[in-house]
């Protein structure tokens, strides 16, 4: 087995030909080649490959026929690749010993195996040299082709051949700067089944985590860190298209992210820790406004403006915060297609790669051990939280609701190291549990910045609208205190009543 250490990046198609002769500092490149790569991808109908994080592609290079199986990275930087020359374009199963299809590559999955996908590209493969790495550049357009529906392909990929990775993010971090070109964790198979699938644009949920159980904690953490990166940054595309879900998606995989740091902190002591911190709550807070103003419009606003009762100021209110969405939504867009942003991507990635991430002499133990000892504490201090809830202010009680989301996002990235039926049902219990916690006590959050919201609007209305405004923001938001007052007794009685892992 071949691991592809690799970079892929999206590049404006302005800037493609110049980098055929790339000057990069620190590198020499030698002479390019050109090559035409027709690449099928088979799978079944129920895309059974995809699922199992696998892909099946047969590729024609020139008069060559190469058998290719990937794998997800897992544990690893990079995917697992195994390579067979076959006779034929169709796939050839009896070839596949070895590989992690070896385990299911029956006679019956052979039928139903059938074509779902096709990439055309022009290859330009361009060496670079550096003191200490070989790399290679290669640039490609073409198009992926899914029945009758076609996408393009513009992009440029780095593989480290031999050497350093900090060398493979050296020249990374130069290309970008000097293309602009947008790291990019998506694989041309994903590209295909999303054109496959219909999927336009593609909102992309979170991936399950699954760990083995011979993992050191620190393995472990860059599996989840991997994830959450890849959950985060695969929505960039439909935040720019303005997709609310999109945004909400992104800061869900951000907050995945920022949470794993938080879970792992103790063996965390890079250098760059801390940076990639401030950089992940910078995007956070770009992207607060658009989500948050979203939900207000979309669930109080929207139905009080079709109220009788409140006629012209529904309407005023409605005007005025569906303006307020829109400005956050273009932030939300500026903000994912800025500079900061591509080097964060970058900067992010190597910092979860990078060994000086975690301590050389702490790797934390058995995952195992590290887990079960990590959510036994949390969940004794949120229970000893809940005996207070009622007389919290409404920033401590955020505090809580974020420790309930944390601990929820760490039975998440756990599940698959407690196979037991009773520890996982167990699991499962206290999931619903925190979701009702984190749910509650995010209304009860929720109504703080709307009242804000609302308050701020009316005092700024204009004067000929200020008295119907403010009416108007008085009855949405006594409304939601109704709904809301509630909560706090019942979020109480959910974090008193978790029970000891």
């Amino acid at each position: 087995m071949a691991v592809e250490t690799e970079l892929k990046f999206r590049v404006p198609a302005r800037t493609l030909k110049a980098l055929v002769r790339p000057r990069i500092a620190g590198s020499r490149s030698g002479k390019p080649s050109a090559s035409d790569l027709v690449s099928t991808y088979f799978d079944t109908a129920r895309h059974k490959l995809k699922r199992r994080g696998l892909t099946l592609r047969v590729r024609q290079d020139g008069g060559r026929h190469v058998q290719t199986i990937k794998s997800a990275g897992g544990a690893q930087f990079g995917r697992g690749e195994w390579e067979t020359e076959l006779e034929t374009d169709e796939p050839d199963l009896s070839k596949v010993g070895g590989t992690p299809f070896e385990d299911f590559a029956s006679r019956k999955l052979r039928r139903k195996l059938k074509p779902v996908f096709e990439t055309s590209v022009r290859r330009i493969a361009v060496p670079l040299r550096t003191k200490r790495s070989e790399i290679e550049l290669a640039i490609d357009r073409g198009q992926v082709t899914a029945g009758h529906r076609t996408c393009p392909i513009e992009e440029v990929e780095l593989e480290l051949k031999s050497g350093r990775q900090l060398d493979l993010f050296r020249i990374a971090k130069a290309l970008e700067r000097k293309t602009g070109a947008e790291l990019d964790l998506r694989s041309k198979s994903d590209l295909g089944y999303e054109l496959a699938d219909r999927e336009e644009p593609v909102v992309v949920s979170a991936e399950s985590v699954v760990l083995d159980s011979a993992f050191t904690a620190a393995e472990a953490f860059r599996v989840i860190a991997r994830s959450a990166f890849r959950h985060f940054s695969s929505n960039a595309d439909a935040v720019r298209e303005g997709e609310a879900e999109g945004i909400h998606q992104m800061r869900v995989g951000l907050r995945r992210l920022r949470a794993a740091i938080s879970l792992f902190s103790r063996m965390l002591v890079g250098p760059s820790t801390e940076e990639v911190k401030v950089q992940l709550k910078w995007l956070t807070n770009e992207l607060a406004a658009a989500r948050e103003l979203d939900v207000f419009v979309r669930d109080d606003i929207e139905p009080a403006s079709h109220d009788a009762l409140l006629r012209r100021g529904g309407k005023a209110i409605r005007q005025e915060f569906s303006e307020r969405r829109d400005r956050a939504f273009a932030r939300a867009r500026m903000a994912t297609s800025s500079a900061r942003y591509r080097t964060m991507l970058i900067d992010t990635l190597q910092w979860i790669e990078a060994p000086q991430t975690i301590a050389a002499a702490d790797e934390g133990g058995p995952v195992g051990e590290f887990a079960a000892t990590l959510l036994h504490r949390r969940i004794r201090k949120l229970r000893k939280d809940g005996r207070r809830l009622d007389a919290m202010s409404a920033r401590e009680r955020h505090k809580v609701r974020i420790r309930a989301k944390k601990l929820r996002y760490a039975i998440d990235f756990f599940e698959s190291l407690f196979p037991g039926k009773r520890e996982r049902k167990q699991l499962a219990w206290l999931s619903k549990h925190l979701k009702r916690i984190q749910k509650t006590l995010g209304s009860l959050n929720d109504f703080v910045a709307h009242r804000k919201l609302a308050v701020d609007a009316a005092l700024k209305a204009p004067h000929r609208k200020e008295r119907a405004r403010a009416f108007a923001s008085g009855v949405v938001l006594g409304r939601e205190e109704q709904a809301v007052r509630p909560l706090i007794k019942i979020a109480a009685k959910e974090v008193r009543g978790l029970r000891k892992m």
